[in-house]
């Protein structure tokens, strides 16, 4: 990896720097065999496309949503989690950690570097990913079309008002805007784990104690409303109880609040305002725990 060595303090240059530790890290990623994932995922979408023979196109269209969307939040979480986990010890082990900061390089823009190259890595892959599943869902949604027009044909049943009720039923299930936001989501979400775990690899020294806590944190995160409903609500009440929910929420993110992809699967819309209140949350998230990594690492002894 090559260090920066400009010194000067202007907002440009600091972009610049941040921006070639970025790249540098997205070299580092793929050095570590992770595209392999994505011809995985290539293969099962198509495979999932094309192999279900199910005569109901809202199963049909759905399912290949479900295995797909459900495989693009594996993909995203097990690698912002993962390659986080690695890229700090892997750096000291190397001693590159100690010859970037010994150039005029901030430790929270060495900190940026590492974050913005593993989110470059999972935005690259899930819009290669959603590009894939884009091209699957369009395809099939014309076979399914034409298999069901055929069906109809068969049974006589071909009039106006039948082919308008299925092709707004196909439409609703076929390839969407909505489907999109449902990867945006799941991006964000990544975010947001990715930079949790960034505050604990500055913390831990192992990183097997990084990825185990970072899991356990993303499970507690998808189902804090349920800790709220059973551990807060009946033991808590009032301001009390909101200020109980709130520190909770800062501990481990609310991961509930980017989970769409149910609704977009069942052929629900996602409106602007949802979007733009996801994109807030992450941004909040994210902003809060790079703020504490950076303290963190500050402080920390190299």
């Amino acid at each position: 990896m090559n260090a920066v060595v400009i010194q000067s303090s202007g907002l440009g240059l600091k972009i610049a720097r941040v921006l070639t530790l970025a790249l540098a890290t997205v070299t580092q990623l793929i050095r570590m065999k992770i595209l392999f994932f994505l011809l995985l995922f290539c293969v099962l979408v198509v495979g999932a496309g094309f192999a279900f023979s199910v005569i109901n196109p809202e199963q049909q269209l759905g399912l290949i949503k479900t295995v797909s969307l459900g495989t693009l939040q594996i993909f995203s979480l097990v690698i912002g989690i993962v390659s986080t986990a690695l890229l700090l010890p892997k750096d000291m082990e190397d001693r590159t950690l100690y010859t970037i900061l010994s150039k005029p390089v901030p430790r929270f823009e060495y900190l940026a570097g590492k974050l913005v190259g593993v989110l470059l890595l999972i935005g690259g892959g899930l819009l290669i990913m959603d590009l894939v599943l884009s091209a699957v869902i369009y395809t099939r949604q014309g076979m399914v079309m034409q298999d069901m027009m055929r069906a109809l044909e068969y049974d006589g049943q071909a009039t106006p008002e039948t082919i308008e009720r299925l092709k707004g039923m196909v439409a609703r299930q076929g390839l969407t805007w909505e489907m999109h936001w449902a990867v945006l989501a799941i991006f964000l979400k990544a975010a947001v784990v990715t930079t949790m775990a960034l505050v604990l690899a500055c913390i831990a020294s192992s990183t097997l104690f990084t990825i185990v806590v970072a899991f356990c944190a993303v499970i507690i995160g998808h189902g804090e409303h349920l800790l709220r409903e059973f551990f807060l609500h009946p033991y808590l009440s009032g301001q009390t109880e909101r200020l109980a929910a709130l520190a909770l929420a800062v501990v481990f993110p609310d991961l509930a609040q980017f989970d769409v992809v149910d609704g977009v699967v069942a052929g629900e819309s996602v409106p602007w305002a949802a979007v733009l209140d996801m994109v807030g949350i992450a941004a909040m998230y994210v902003c809060g725990y790079m703020t504490i990594a950076h303290l963190l690492f500050v402080e920390k002894e190299l």
